[in-house]
């Protein structure tokens, strides 16, 4: 089981619209049948830490290319394009949960 996030850097002041596209992002992929539930959370400046951030977070049984054959991506162009708008740069993160089964005695 993985967890993946991808950070968005957005411009100033524009966390949390980012924040809310990315929400629907994600729903337009959930709603497909391609994603988890994804969770997302922002830091327009108020928190300490990173400002600026938007991050979308969902959990997979594998990693997987969303180029991968047979695969047909769901439409989310109408909220990808605004995003495009207010991103100054995006990465993605991958993690691997611990599961009971991963259990490392010391």
């Amino acid at each position: 089981m993985y967890v993946i996030t991808r950070v968005y850097e957005t411009k100033p002041g524009q966390a949390r619209l980012a924040a809310t596209l990315i929400a629907k992002i994600g729903k337009v992929y959930e709603d497909a049948g391609q994603r988890s539930p994804v969770q997302v959370s922002f830091n327009g400046g108020t928190l300490p830490g990173e400002t600026n951030r938007a991050y979308m977070r969902w959990e997979a049984e594998q990693i997987e290319s969303p180029y991968r054959g047979g695969n047909t991506l769901p439409d989310a162009s109408e909220f990808g394009g605004k995003l495009r708008e207010i991103v100054v740069r995006s990465w993605i993160e991958f993690e691997e949960k611990l599961t009971p089964d991963k259990f490392q005695e010391s």
